[in-house]
């Protein structure tokens, strides 16, 4: 039996754990499936999966074999868009993510425009506020921000953004702006982090440092809700400047301290390294690298 086939197969019922669903998935019979399995765990001479009469699980040896799988395909299908030339018309299936703001912001209007320019694609999109593994994850695109650590990863720099701190024009009126860090101790904080009681903030450059420990009046673990409570005129809150590039140019939040700021950090395009180039991603990737270089956010 085709080797190929019997690895699409295998993919299928790994990622469902159910031989029911990968057979509705691939559009095979549910006695195909299993005849598949069977001869795929004997060429290999190990078992892939343990059965029940409820569900479907993975060996170690089967987590393994699905990783190193998933791989094998990906390359395969690169090397056929790359046969059929830089010319072809992106298809198939493209995994995206970036940070919950980020990817609402300013990746889903790409994605929307990349969707509709190319119908062959689908997409999968993943806003996570935290940091995905795209080889452990099967990840083709991320956004990445701040200084990357080595790895096998392809990265384009499409621009930097800054750690501001803001506040609302009405705070402001009604306490006062401060002129030095220190000044921070005698005002309201809105803290966009864990719910520790306490927060370090450090301002300056690198080598000559300036560290304040706030006490937050409101501790939100949401973006989102952090700016809110801003504009609102609670409080001075801290976040990265694209996060708030909206409020900022709508004069409804305004930076402060501006002299104290960190260095900017950079913002990636990040992607694995392949072998061969695949067209979906070599057009994703262009078009979002136009769109987040041209946006005064990441100036």
């Amino acid at each position: 039996m085709d080797q190929i086939h019997l690895m699409k197969v295998f993919v299928a019922v790994g990622e469902e754990e159910s031989f029911a669903a990968a057979s509705r998935r691939i559009d095979l019979s549910p006695a195909a499936v299993t005849r598949a399995i069977g001869a795929l765990e004997e060429h290999l001479g190990v078992k892939l999966l343990a059965r029940t009469t409820r569900n479907v699980r993975l060996t170690e040896a089967g987590r393994r074999y699905l990783d190193d799988t998933r791989a094998i395909l990906a390359s395969i299908d690169e090397a056929d868009e790359a046969a059929a030339g830089v010319n072809a018309a992106p298809k198939g299936n493209l995994s995206v993510t970036a940070s919950v703001l980020f990817g609402k912001r300013f990746i889903m209007p790409c994605i929307v425009r990349f969707l509709q320019e190319y119908p062959e694609v689908d997409i999968a999109a993943y806003f996570l506020d935290r940091v995905v593994n795209l080889v452990d994850e099967g990840i083709d695109v991320a956004v990445r921000i701040g200084h990357l650590p080595d790895s096998g990863l392809k990265a384009l720099r499409v621009g930097q953004v800054r750690r501001v701190l803001c506040a609302s024009p009405d705070y402001l009126r009604r306490h006062g702006e401060p002129t030095h860090p220190v000044d921070l101790l005698n005002h309201v904080i809105v803290a966009a982090s864990g719910v520790s009681p306490r927060v370090d903030w450090k301002f300056g450059a690198a080598d000559d440092p300036t560290m304040v420990r706030v006490k937050p009046r409101l501790t939100v673990t949401s973006n989102d809700g952090a700016i809110a409570a801003a504009t609102e005129g609670l409080g001075v809150v801290r976040l990265l400047s694209y996060q708030v590039a909206d409020e900022l140019a709508s004069g409804r939040l305004k930076v402060i301290l501006g002299d104290y700021e960190e260095a900017p950090w950079p913002v990636h395009v990040v992607h694995r390294e392949s072998k061969f180039g695949s067209a979906k991603v070599r057009r994703f990737i262009d078009m979002l690298a136009e769109s987040l270089r041209g946006h005064p956010a990441f100036a």
